[in-house]
């Protein structure tokens, strides 16, 4: 059985002492941070997105993920209860993007899942999925344990696994060369073990890059060398290291928003949950941004529907919030999109450093690292979707976020504007003084990139 983590408040405190979910997560004031163990920048991060479309980079995953390892004769019932994909044909050797819901089809988190034995698995990612399937475990009726590897910057110990992603168009060619043995033909979301500088390895076949790639996993300890055997065969592919600043913009592209507000702050049903939750929990120092502002912080709940999920949805068995998501699939008010921003428009936001005050809202690039934008999206002056990840396209030369949008308003070519920047009542403490603006984008597909993996 799992533990709950000990604290002298429960996030269901934290909230009864606030005065509302949306007042507390607005003041957290949170902006991501990444670990020290790695740079920023390692040469620049126009260079490193260079290489990321034109030959090989390594990416190393080991220091800002969590990993869970769950374990027992009910492991697999467990997961199939929570997620939303189907485990058909899920055998020891494949992957999955495993998406979670509460009772109301409204999305909790989402994390890769490996199955590595027939009783075994590993969940890696951000912590709501792991806190969401932890809490489940430890107040069922389960054959099944837990245990949840944190990041370093929570944990004085050094992280359970390395995890290194290799991506690019030379990526396979590196992989080749670095492998001891023959490289294992596995298809995308599979992964195969693998010898590098004699360590075994598991070796998903990945891609944040569009491209064939693949992300490495192993015992910490090995680590090093690992990461040293794969630079040296990459510098003859022009290998780069991926610092975090070009990391960032990666996921946009492929629409894959990293954050949400997790669906767990309202409901009676889920009080219990939250009482099991630390205040100090990822979902009590969520921060929330961005030009849509509202006193019921269910309006920040988005369904696996929402953001282009549909895919990931099976109703081949029962799972928590299923009956929602029926009735959502069959008639979907909202799909994900990517809003190209007007070039002119993101020229004036910088311009205004120059000559207005206050300044319109600018932001760092390619990405800045506030975790939880939702901005206004209109048509005609109604709102039709929020806009989140927004990011620097370097290789498109173009400003982009991925938006969940009306459907009826999601045809590639549709015109709209986005709201950019806070109001004068926020209160996010690290806001700086800003007008607040319209920027006009254009509707485009999501992903936005060929896929080729």
């Amino acid at each position: 059985m799992a533990t709950q983590m000990s604290t002298q408040q429960s996030l269901q405190a934290a909230l009864d002492a606030a005065d509302s979910p949306v007042d507390m997560l607005q003041e957290a004031g949170g902006r991501w941070v990444w670990p020290r163990e790695v740079a920023r920048e390692y040469t620049n991060w126009m260079d490193e997105l260079r290489a990321v479309r034109e030959s090989c980079v390594l990416a190393d995953l080991s220091h800002h993920q969590m990993d869970q390892v769950v374990e027992g004769a009910d492991a697999l019932d467990v997961l199939r209860k929570l997620c939303t994909n189907s485990f058909d044909g899920f055998d020891v050797g494949k992957a999955k993007q495993a998406i979670m819901c509460n009772p109301d089809g409204k999305f909790i988190g989402d994390a890769v899942l490996q199955r590595i034995g027939d009783e075994t698995f590993v969940l890696s990612g951000k912590d709501p999925a792991a806190n969401w399937l932890a809490y489940h475990i430890d107040r069922g009726d389960y054959d099944a344990s837990e245990t949840i590897y944190p990041k370093s910057s929570k944990n004085p110990n050094d992280p359970h696994f390395f995890t290194y992603q290799v991506q690019g168009p030379n990526a396979l060619d590196v992989m080749e060369e670095v492998t001891e043995g023959p490289l294992p033909d596995v298809p995308f979301f599979n992964f195969g073990t693998v010898s590098i500088a004699g360590h075994e390895v598991r070796a998903l076949r990945h891609g944040m890059a569009g491209e064939v790639g693949f992300e490495l996993q192993g015992p910490y300890e090995c680590g090093e060398e690992i990461k040293e055997a794969i630079l040296a065969v990459g510098r003859a592919y022009d290998i780069r290291r991926l610092g975090t600043r070009a990391y960032e913009p990666l996921s946009v592209k492929l629409g894959w928003v990293t954050t949400h507000v997790p669906a767990i702050y309202t409901g009676e049903g889920l009080r219990e949950y939250r009482e099991w939750l630390d205040a100090d929990s990822y979902e009590g120092q969520y921060s929330i941004a961005g030009s849509f502002v509202s006193d019921d912080i269910s309006d920040y709940y988005v369904s696996p529907v929402d953001i282009g999920y549909s895919h990931m949805i099976s109703f081949d068995h029962d799972f928590v919030g299923r009956e929602a998501l029926e009735a959502e699939v069959e008639e979907p008010d909202r799909t994900r999109v990517t809003l190209v921003w007007d070039d002119d428009d993101v020229v004036r936001l910088f311009e205004s450093l120059l000559d207005e005050e206050p300044p319109r809202k600018v932001f760092d690039l390619p990405r800045d690292r506030w975790g939880g934008h939702h901005d206004e999206v209109l048509r005609d002056g109604e709102v039709v979707g929020h806009s989140k990840s927004f990011c620097y396209s370097y290789s498109d030369r173009e400003v982009i976020s991925i938006c969940s949008i009306d459907v009826e308003h999601s045809e590639p070519g549709t015109d709209v504007t986005l709201v950019w920047g806070e109001n004068d009542e926020s209160k996010n403490p690290l806001v700086e003084p800003h007008r607040q603006t319209e920027v006009g984008a254009t509707v485009a597909p999501s992903p936005y990139l060929d896929d080729s993996r």
